[in-house]
């Protein structure tokens, strides 16, 4: 598929993209650039080929999900205004 100079003005109007001649000619030839790209893609036989996530075989690394931090609850709680059943009480503020 190659795009001619016409198409090129009539997709820039549908963007609303104000284009002249020259940017017209170039733009086209970008384009042709890609879409001959794309058809050497296809052109490729991909039968048998198993659909990949990434290119390389990446794996993420994880760690053990274990606790690193003491609890500090009380500590918290000692220095709080105020605090009713192991919560910290705040004031309303919105009505």
């Amino acid at each position: 598929m190659s795009l001619s100079p016409d198409d090129v003005k009539r997709i820039a109007r549908l963007a609303r993209i104000e284009i002249d001649d020259a940017q017209a000619q170039a733009t086209q030839a970008q384009l042709n650039t890609i879409f001959d790209l794309i058809a050497t893609m296809q052109a490729v036989d991909t039968r048998g080929v198993a659909p990949m996530a990434h290119a390389q075989e990446v794996y993420q690394r994880l760690r053990d999900d274990v606790v690193t931090e003491t609890d500090r609850h009380a500590a918290f709680q000692a220095v709080a205004p105020a605090s009713k059943t192991a919560c910290i009480s705040c004031p309303k503020v919105i009505e």
